[in-house]
């Protein structure tokens, strides 16, 4: 007899043999065969998961990230990373390029904008949140290395800042076209970027000081040339470099 049911003899000597499965509580038809008593277990076990199905709760839908806030800001420290992490896959699925102007923040929505200030020197940058993170210590953000740089944050390693969110994933970066010029730096203070100004023009350097509206806030860009190809503003950019500046090659 197969496990899981019981025989019951009738009346009168050579009654009928009548199984019963246990599990269920449930009277089977009479046993015509083990393997009937095996499949109607089975069927009872189906309709069981149909029925449980039927009462599970459904799941609930995957939103959307919310866009952050124009002009939503933060004060704090941020430090940056660089190799071993170049060329692996961020939190968003890009493959990180420790040149490119992105950044790691804790809860951001990813591709929003940031216009990040290191304020011991007053120096800004523009950068795109792709990555998660810090999750060390007390810092607000991580900056790739390339941000780093222009910030001056690649010596100290941990810095006072504060971003603002200039653009959100929905409305994308800041509208550009396809003119080039290597930018030494951008500020928020007038007098720093006049400085800087003055000190490229000691070097042979022709230099603009531009002002932006970002995010609400206003910026002084410092600028060398207008170029109509990516190539020729990367020689210069070069040049610079090797005297010691921070430079980027930006479109304007």
């Amino acid at each position: 007899m197969r496990p899981g049911c019981k025989t019951h003899q009738g009346g009168g000597g050579k009654g009928a043999a009548v199984q019963v499965a246990e599990t269920t509580g449930l009277e089977a038809p009479p046993c015509v065969s083990s393997g009937l008593v095996a499949r109607s277990g089975v069927a009872w076990i189906a309709v069981a998961i149909v029925l449980l199905a039927g009462c599970a709760r459904p799941r609930p839908a995957v939103l959307p990230p919310v866009p952050a806030r124009i002009g939503y800001e933060e004060t704090g420290l941020a430090s940056w990373y660089g190799n071993p992490f170049h060329g692996r896959r961020t939190a968003s699925g890009e493959v990180y390029d420790m040149g490119q102007m992105t950044a790691a923040h804790r809860t951001l929505p990813f591709n929003t904008w940031l216009i990040v200030e290191n304020l011991n020197n007053g120096r800004t940058v523009e950068v795109r949140v792709n990555d998660r993170g810090p999750f060390a210590g007390s810092r607000i953000l991580d900056l790739s290395y390339g941000a780093a740089r222009l910030l001056g944050a690649t010596g100290p390693g941990v810095i006072s800042i504060r971003l603002r969110v200039i653009a959100s994933l929905t409305s994308g970066p800041p509208s550009r076209d396809r003119a080039f010029a290597v930018q030494v730096g951008a500020f928020s203070a007038q007098e720093t970027a006049l400085a800087l100004q003055r000190e490229l023009a000691g070097t042979g350097a022709e230099a603009s000081v531009r002002q932006a509206e970002v995010g609400g806030r206003t910026i002084y860009r410092v600028r060398v040339g207008r170029f109509a190809s990516s190539g020729e503003a990367t020689a210069t950019a070069r040049r610079l470099a090797r005297s010691g500046y921070a430079v980027i090659v930006v479109t304007e």
